[in-house]
């Protein structure tokens, strides 16, 4: 099995920010909107190359949507730039009617995801947004892993037309995918298995990794896939997969009700009914603590993985 390490941690925020400041160099259409929070969505090499081009909205999510629908008139490529929370959950009604309805060219940047934003509790912690924004006609779903990929994604959203929900997180994580190419709705195959196929998204690619390498020790073969793109899903290669395999465990940073898990469900069912394991955080708020803390608590790291390939393996 292919053994991947990594030399560094870096938050997948910061793989934001410097994929932007990219695109001010050589997209002169790109343009950052922000709510008040540039540091922490590393939006301020940008602001300072580009400052024409930046727009500090302050704390008003719902008008920095309306505004970022209009600048798209006009030809601009919006990146609007918020915490998660802030970015689908309080502005949901601005992100439909003004974004998704007439197809936009908006690119909702959303930082700060999941349980492992850790200490600011369970009022940032959304855990439903993948849910929200993939039920939205037209929107194209991404959560990345790492942040080599999360610039990459930054990158490749400038190129694509239409609407597009990007997710990443708070937290330094390892960096592991610095050789691996980025193409929106095309998942990427890390490990050749035959026992079982782990399908994981953002911070749970690498808790599937070492998950896999942990159930190699016990002789159980793994087949790992990064599911970057949650819409539109690469079926074609989760078919394959489960072909081969028999069975799948999903995994996910989010609430097992709306995610990928239910969209790789919705796959199965209609093509290859097939046995699959949900790690996914139970229909529950979070609470404050450490992002390793909360994952342990709530069960979405490599030992809920591996606990979950043994009892998918065993429903076969």
């Amino acid at each position: 099995m292919k053994k991947y390490t990594y030399t560094e941690k870096k938050d997948t925020r910061s793989g934001f920010g410097d994929g932007l400041t990219e695109l001010g160099k050589t997209n002169e259409n790109v343009v950052a909107l922000c709510a008040d929070l540039t540091g922490s969505l590393k939006m301020g090499d940008f602001e300072k190359n580009h400052p024409e081009r930046f727009f500090q909205i302050g704390i008003a999510e719902a008008n920095m949507m309306g505004i970022a629908a209009g600048l798209t008139i006009g030809g601009k490529i919006p990146f609007t730039g918020t915490f998660a929370n802030f970015s689908t959950g309080r502005v949901y009604d601005q992100i439909r009617q003004s974004i998704a309805y007439s197809d936009k060219n908006v690119k909702i940047c959303a930082s700060h995801a999941g349980l492992t934003l850790g200490e600011d509790g369970a009022t940032h912690q959304i855990l439903e947004d993948i849910g929200l924004m993939k039920m939205l006609p037209g929107m194209t779903v991404i959560n990345t892993c790492d942040y080599s990929q999360t610039k990459a994604a930054t990158i490749a959203i400038a190129n694509f037309e239409g609407p597009v929900y990007l997710r990443f997180g708070r937290p330094k994580v390892p960096v592991f995918m610095t050789d691996e190419p980025f193409e929106i709705g095309k998942g990427i195959k890390l490990t050749e298995g035959n026992d079982v196929t782990i399908v994981a998204t953002g911070h749970l690619v690498w808790e599937a990794l070492q998950a896999a390498e942990q159930l190699e020790e016990k002789g159980i073969s793994a087949e790992v896939i990064n599911i970057h793109t949650i819409k539109p899903l690469d079926e074609e290669i989760i078919l394959k997969s489960v072909a081969k395999t028999g069975c799948i465990v999903t995994a996910e940073e989010h609430n097992k009700y709306g995610g990928l898990g239910e969209s790789v469900a919705r796959c199965l069912a209609t093509n290859a009914p097939t046995p699959q394991e949900f790690v996914a955080v139970n229909d529950t708020f979070g609470e404050s603590a450490t992002p390793a803390e909360l994952m342990e608590k709530y069960e979405i790291n490599d030992k809920a993985i591996i606990k979950a390939v043994e009892k998918v393996i065993s429903r076969k």
